[in-house]
């Protein structure tokens, strides 16, 4: 998506940053209204840009910034119709600059109500999962690693630590560790009930293939996660969120997770142990191969560090 930027400056700033952004080509629409700002006080810029060259907007907003205190905004825009700049509208690239990146991974896996909730209800139809056979079993770790989003608060660390955005990695760790924690007990607490009702028993979960898949992976299983990390990773750096599922569905991070809670419930530390161990490579992928990806957009496409 192309993007709308509107950026508020002190008066004695303007003209500094409008003589840069009418050099960009990526610059389709560029507006100004002056003293119009109330909170912050200032003009306001107004800025159409193509992805291309969004990155390169932020860049002179953050040299404009030795001037004067500055806010910034950005914005999906639907569509540019600008037959004067048709074939660079048509060329235009699928990058999601630092700034947005890091505000969608902190609203996804900010400690929230919200947030907990999810990953308690994720784990609890997980954990109901580890007991089922064929489809009904496929359906409940498909359902519970979309619905607890355990890969955001993940997916913080490679960003925060090949940016050194300390911030952003200590956010991440407090959201993985709560999120997490919640989750395996909700495990716990639903194997205990199905337990307790005599709709399973301890036996079924030692012998269900799946848990046995996920207790002693193979190279293979690897293999898919660190596509999945990877994919997943790539997904957040290209701006397509909305297809994030699949990798959530390839890495057994929230299955796992309930399994953990669900081995400590059955008396079962052993198994629990190797699921955590499964859990912990399934993230350890998603931060080795996530760092190595965004220094890689930091080298060949950004070329900037955040402006927070």
């Amino acid at each position: 998506m192309h993007r709308t930027i509107e950026i508020t400056v002190p008066p004695a700033t303007t003209d500094t940053i409008l003589g840069e952004l009418e050099k960009m080509d990526g610059v389709v629409g560029l507006a100004v209204h002056r003293g119009s700002s109330i909170l912050p006080p200032g003009d306001v810029v107004i800025v159409h840009a193509l992805n291309r060259d969004t990155d390169d907007v932020l860049a002179a907003v953050e040299r404009a910034r030795k001037l004067g205190p500055i806010s910034v905004v950005t914005a999906e825009v639907a569509s540019i119709i600008d037959p004067d700049h048709r074939e660079l509208v048509d060329s235009d690239v699928d990058e999601a600059v630092w700034e947005e990146a890091e505000t969608g991974l902190r609203h996804q896996g900010r400690v929230t109500a919200n947030f907990l909730t999810l990953m308690a209800l994720g784990g609890a139809i997980g954990a109901t999962g580890l007991v089922l056979e064929s489809s009904a079993q496929a359906i409940s770790f498909v359902a519970a690693s979309i619905i607890a989003p355990g890969f955001e608060p993940i997916a913080k660390l490679p960003l925060g630590l090949t940016l050194r955005n300390w911030r952003v990695v200590k956010r991440g760790l407090y959201s993985v560790g709560a999120g997490y924690l919640v989750l395996m007990l909700a495990a716990a607490a639903m194997f205990a009930l199905l337990r307790l009702t005599g709709t399973s028993t301890i036996k079924e979960l030692l012998e269900n293939e799946e848990v046995h898949k996920i207790a002693h992976p193979t190279l293979i299983e690897y293999a898919v996660s660190a596509c999945a990390a990877a994919a997943g990773v790539t997904m957040i750096m290209a701006y397509r969120r909305t297809v994030i599922a699949g990798p959530l569905l390839a890495l057994v991070l929230i299955p796992a997770a309930a399994l953990v809670g669900a081995g400590i419930a059955a008396g079962e530390p052993g198994l629990a142990l190797n699921a955590l161990q499964r859990l912990i490579v399934d993230a350890m992928l998603i931060v080795v191969l996530g760092a190595i990806i965004v220094a890689l957009k930091q080298r060949t496409v950004h070329h900037r560090k955040p402006m927070v």
